[in-house]
């Protein structure tokens, strides 16, 4: 009998204790973004989903609900007009970026991707580099997203 209980409190632990985390946002209407003189954050003007509410959509910042490991997603469309320059920021801190020169194609797509250690309240952001530009039209192409990969514990110091 002891056993059927505690078999039956760990699984109301270990269900309930799963948090469900993901976004994904669409830079669909606007035309070109940018240049812009310094970076700047993207914004994206569509919410697809936001499983946890944790991606602010009036400032285009994820901000980490709980500590574990998160997979983030950035791709882009830009004229080849222009040079283009998008980065994974997590905390003021470069991950990674895709970017593409100017061209005489008429356009060019990019991305890239990073799975992330994040602590809870942790951000993670898309900078657009100064003097570049992608477009944001109804091809689907300029987004962001990211979703918890595995929920962690976060070890409280020893006092």
């Amino acid at each position: 009998e002891d056993f059927k209980q505690n078999k039956t409190a760990l699984n109301v632990l270990f269900y309930t204790e799963k948090t469900m985390v993901a976004f994904s946002t669409l830079a669909e209407y606007g035309g070109a973004r940018g240049p812009f003189d310094g970076d700047t954050t993207l914004v994206y003007n569509t919410l697809i989903a936001n499983v946890g509410d944790a991606y602010s959509a009036s400032t285009g910042v994820f901000t980490a609900p709980v500590a574990g490991v998160y997979c983030f997603i950035l791709s882009y469309h830009a004229g080849g007009d222009h040079n283009a320059k998008l980065m994974l920021i997590k905390n003021s801190e470069l991950i990674v970026a895709t970017s593409d020169h100017k061209s005489n194609e008429p356009s060019d797509n990019g991305g890239n991707a990073a799975v992330l250690e994040l602590k809870k309240g942790d951000q993670v952001y898309v900078r657009m580099a100064a003097g570049t530009r992608v477009w944001a039209d109804g091809g689907y192409h300029t987004t962001f997203s990211g979703f918890l990969v595995s929920q962690m514990r976060e070890l409280t110091p020893e006092k």
